[in-house]
């Protein structure tokens, strides 16, 4: 009889399937759960070598396929051809750990040579931030989607010219917008604002740029589409009182606006270590990129983060954060905006499963701290909230979930029906994960049997 690992595991077949990038992934990774095509299975741990899974696969050639998993992050290593990420060989392998079937054993050479390449690339990495640091760098903020070198004061000087030329442009037409009236301005077509979003791009104001393009999407409803237009007339203001406002305020205004800030210049500033906990991940398509929110929330503290990710079609967009586990590391933040944007600096163990849910707060406390977050930066879109107690009911054609205070907070429509939560709580109160907006709460997990399920 094997011995099983001394690891901890970590996640359920739920969140091992929750990597899969689509349903066939999904059911090709159940059919390599079992026995028959594995050679052989391992899971090393030392002073050296990252808690790593590893496997030899029997495909349909003669040489087997090696899959490895280093679970700190996690990342993927197979050398079978599928462009699929995480492939259905890696899926495998979590998956009969996760059910306690691959046993301690000592890594082989093919594993540690790929940990040794991973950790040469983080040290050059490292390197190069290092050199960086002592270089001047901007201070401009912004939600760029890659990480990119700190521009130079000419450069920065020609985007300052170029955004504010654009800011001035779209004052004129919101101008015009108000003089139209509201009704007038619903009945345009998408060309009416396809044009003005166009020229922000192009002028690099490209957060403005995505406020506009929210607007045109509610035109249907004059209160919302009022509300983001003004949200736009109050960035235009903001931007030009710069140099008046203060440092956290302006640092949200030039984020809102789209200027960026370096990835390494975020590293180079003070790190938070908490155990962090990822309560939610929504993936959505905005102008031609897949955008994923990942919200996290410290243990101890009940602060709540953003980690941010892209990619453009065609591109796997990364998995190292899985709703329901919480991880130890050092994070470093952007400055401005709410709640506070994110990057993982260092991770200090391996991820371990929730074990309890931090931060969870009644309906009408949930929205005190959404305003308070608000009132600090008027532009924020969503807003994480951890419902305690609550129970989702309909009211007519609409869905709320309700607390014992009496309290409702209607669910978003574009969310679709949520006959999975109604079955996961089964009319028992339940603490709901989710993000907060206009269109009301999304609900993305919930707290059941001592373990978050994804929704």
């Amino acid at each position: 009889m094997t011995e099983t690992a001394t690891v901890t595991t970590v996640w359920t077949t739920d969140q091992v399937m929750a990597l899969a990038p689509d349903s066939s992934a999904q059911r090709a990774a159940r059919g390599l759960a079992g026995d028959r095509a594995w050679l052989e299975t391992g899971l090393s741990a030392s002073d050296d070598l990252p808690p790593t899974l590893w496997g030899l696969c029997q495909g349909s050639g003669s040489t087997p396929y090696q899959a490895a998993v280093d679970l700190t992050e996690p990342a993927f290593r197979c050398s079978c051809p599928s462009r699929k990420f995480p492939c259905k060989h890696s899926l495998g392998l979590l998956l009969r750990w996760s059910s306690g079937s691959v046993a301690e054993a000592a890594a082989p050479a093919w594993v540690q040579q790929w940990q040794e390449s991973r950790a040469a690339r983080a040290e050059r990495s490292a390197g190069r931030a290092a050199e960086r640091e002592g270089a001047d760098v901007s201070d401009s903020r912004g939600t760029s989607p890659s990480s990119r070198a700190a521009p130079s004061e000419k450069s920065q000087a020609r985007r300052a010219d170029r955004i504010s030329a654009g800011l001035d442009e779209l004052d004129r037409w919101l101008a015009d917008q108000a003089r139209a009236g509201l009704a007038t301005v619903a009945k345009n077509g998408y060309a009416h604002w396809d044009t003005m979003t166009a020229r922000l791009v192009d002028a690099q104001a490209t957060g403005a740029a995505g406020i506009l393009r929210r607007a045109s999407a509610v035109t249907g409803s004059p209160e919302r589409l009022l509300g983001e237009l003004a949200r736009l007339r109050l960035l235009v203001g903001g931007y030009r009182r710069l140099d008046d406002l203060p440092e956290e305020l302006a640092a949200s205004v030039r984020m809102r606006v789209g200027l960026p800030i370096a990835t390494e210049t975020v590293l180079a500033g003070p790190a938070v270590r908490e155990r962090w906990q990822v309560h939610g991940v929504r993936d959505e398509i905005e102008d031609q990129l897949t955008v994923r929110r990942a919200w996290l929330r410290g243990a101890g503290s009940g602060r709540p983060l953003l980690v941010l990710s892209f990619a453009v079609a065609g591109q796997s967009l990364p998995i190292d954060l899985l709703p329901g586990t919480e991880f130890d590391a050092d994070v470093c933040l952007y400055p401005g905006g709410q709640p506070a944007r994110a990057l993982i600096a260092k991770r200090h163990a391996p991820p371990e499963r929730m074990h309890a849910i931090a931060g969870a707060a009644g309906i009408e406390e949930s929205l005190r701290a959404h305003a308070e977050a608000l009132a600090g930066d008027p532009w924020l879109d969503y807003w994480p909230m951890v419902l305690d107690a609550v129970i989702p009911v309909r009211d007519g054609g609409a869905w709320l979930l309700a607390d014992a205070a009496g309290a409702g907070l209607p669910i978003d429509p574009a969310a679709g029906e949520p006959w999975r939560l109604v079955a996961v709580t089964a009319g028992r109160p339940a603490t709901v994960t989710g993000e907060w907006s206009a269109g009301g709460f999304r609900p993305l997990g919930v707290w059941s049997e001592q373990r978050l399920v994804r929704l």
